[in-house]
């Protein structure tokens, strides 16, 4: 992990600091952007899998040995990582800041490899290839959700950013406390509160969002979600967020007001120019996680935020391993991390990414025709409740729509792409979608976060809702379809009915974006 954040921090430094990449500049804005939010997510989920291993004892052991038995394998792994690297880092070996942003679109190719080559060496680094299955059946559903909430955080922090100007007294608060941190270390201070504009001699910048942190109190609400799940049979829960959690983001505020301190120290006295790229790049983004981890590391040395685990008595096994394929709970996580997987790379192949919706779609019925087994022996009975919950659903996106920009690069397909495409969306959304979805958040992410309680159900409901409605564009009505879903699923304890429920919806929203042409509905 240590080397993973040094090697995000050199990039940060080539790409953003010394050469800064401007992607308005590029002439591929939406595939630079999509590169850099790639990126920001790879970054969440890594830590979010180390934090997985390391809290799994018993899975480190098995993965550390397993690495000292293929050394042979780990060698040939780091020498794709090493090359996928010095990937990423030709583009700017060869131009200058200027060029790299007009050549972009040149050494996007040389990025995208690199990129995939340095991921997929880290990823068998840590986990030797033939662990793979091990981790995914042993670790299955916790690590899902690691990976679903690792990878949201970019969108709970986009989620948050309304709260920068919602709430004036937060910019305010901030403003002030940049203000005081200058003055005591001896700086002449002019601040505009009414434009919340501050700097000194002669360097000024305006409170922005740039400036706000929220990305700070996203990582640490993400990472402590995390945390949380991994170590909830010992932690103190109550305590944790009730006290340490505040705590913590109150940590990343101030850790905020002096970063925003010291870059306008370092536009005042050393480079205007690498103050500003600064602001804008991504560092912030790893700072944030180093602090987030480093409160989580003082949490976990703290005897009184813990309490004594239950043992429990491990029956021996008995019998061969059920295959991979045909894991119930496989079939319920494997999907979704392939559809989340497969967004990202459409998002960094594709300028216009809704036009790589097709291949989304492919890797999508290949891995539900890989665990066809298991979802076929689901209930699949047809239920009137579960048909109307969906129609109301369905209905209900429909009429609370007020449009909504087209799917970038759709009007520039014609014939017979066209025709392909459109097919690929309504099959995906109507068949596709629902089944990966409503197994992941109602079949298993439900059942686990769940218990015998009614506060218990209650809270599942509210969290798994929540997280189902940060995946979507429309956060209120997709957490009132949520809701919706999950009391479907639970009335009669059959993930089928929330599938069904689901698919009606999506198939009413297809049919209305066929009929009209508005493809911003979904």
């Amino acid at each position: 992990m240590v080397l993973f954040a040094l090697e995000m921090l050199a990039i940060v430094l080539i790409f953003q600091v010394f050469s800064s990449v401007e992607c308005r500049l590029t002439g591929i804005e939406t595939a630079c952007r999509a590169l850099r939010s790639a990126t920001i997510r790879i970054l969440c989920v890594g830590i979010g899998l180390g934090l997985f291993i390391w809290f799994r004892p018993n899975l480190r052991r098995r993965l550390v040995t397993a690495a000292d038995t293929a050394n042979g394998e780990a060698r040939r792994w780091w020498a794709v990582h090493l090359i996928g690297l010095g990937l990423i880092f030709v583009p700017w070996l060869r131009a200058d800041s200027a060029s790299l942003n007009a050549d972009f679109q040149a050494h996007l190719v040389t990025l995208l490899a690199g990129a995939v080559l340095a991921a997929i060496g880290a990823l068998f680094l840590l986990v030797p290839r033939r662990e793979m299955s091990t981790l995914l059946r042993d670790g299955g559903g916790g690590l899902a959700l690691v990976v679903l909430v690792a990878a949201l955080i970019p969108d709970l922090a986009d989620a948050l950013a309304p709260l920068w100007w919602a709430f004036r007294g937060l910019i305010l608060v901030t403003f002030y406390g940049v203000a005081v941190v200058l003055a005591v270390l001896g700086f002449h201070v002019v601040l505009s509160p009414e434009t919340a504009t501050i700097g000194t001699e002669g360097f000024f910048v305006e409170m922005a969002g740039s400036c706000s942190g929220i990305e700070g109190f996203a990582l640490t609400a993400g990472f402590f979600a995390i945390y949380s799940v991994l170590m909830r049979d010992t932690l103190r829960l109550g305590r944790f967020w009730l006290i340490v959690f505040p705590l913590a983001l109150l940590v990343s505020w101030l850790f905020n007001v002096l970063r925003i301190a010291v870059l306008i120290m370092i536009g005042a006295r050393i480079s205007p120019e690498l103050a500003v790229n600064g602001f804008h790049s991504f560092a912030g983004w790893l700072f944030f996680t180093v602090l987030a981890l480093g409160v989580i590391w003082v949490v976990q040395a703290r005897p009184a935020l813990h309490r004594e685990a239950e043992v429990a008595e491990v029956a021996p096994e008995s019998g061969a391993r059920m295959p991979f394929r045909e894991d119930p709970a496989a079939a319920l996580i494997a999907p979704f991390i392939v559809f989340m997987l497969s967004g990202l790379l459409v998002q960094s192949l594709w300028q216009a990414p809704a036009q790589g919706y097709p291949l989304q779609a492919a890797l999508m019925a290949a891995v539900l025709w890989l665990f066809r087994k298991p979802l076929l022996a689901l209930d699949w009975r047809l239920d009137p409740v579960a048909l109307l919950g969906g129609a109301v659903v369905g209905v209900g996106w429909i009429l609370s729509f007020r449009g909504g920009p087209a799917p970038e690069g759709v009007s520039q397909l014609t014939g017979a792409a066209l025709t392909g495409w459109v097919l690929c969306r309504v099959l995906g959304t109507t068949l596709l979608v629902p089944v990966i979805e409503e197994g992941f958040f109602r079949g298993y992410l439900l059942q686990l976060l769940g218990g015998r309680s009614a506060w218990q159900t209650a809270l599942a409901v509210g969290v798994t809702s929540l997280a189902f409605a940060l995946l979507h564009g429309r956060v209120i009505e997709a957490g009132l379809a949520g809701l919706i879903f999950a009391g479907i699923a639970l009335r009669r304890g059959r993930l089928g009915d929330a599938i069904l429920a689901h698919a009606v919806a999506n198939g009413l929203i297809a049919l209305t974006a066929l009929l009209t042409g508005d493809w911003s509905l979904i």
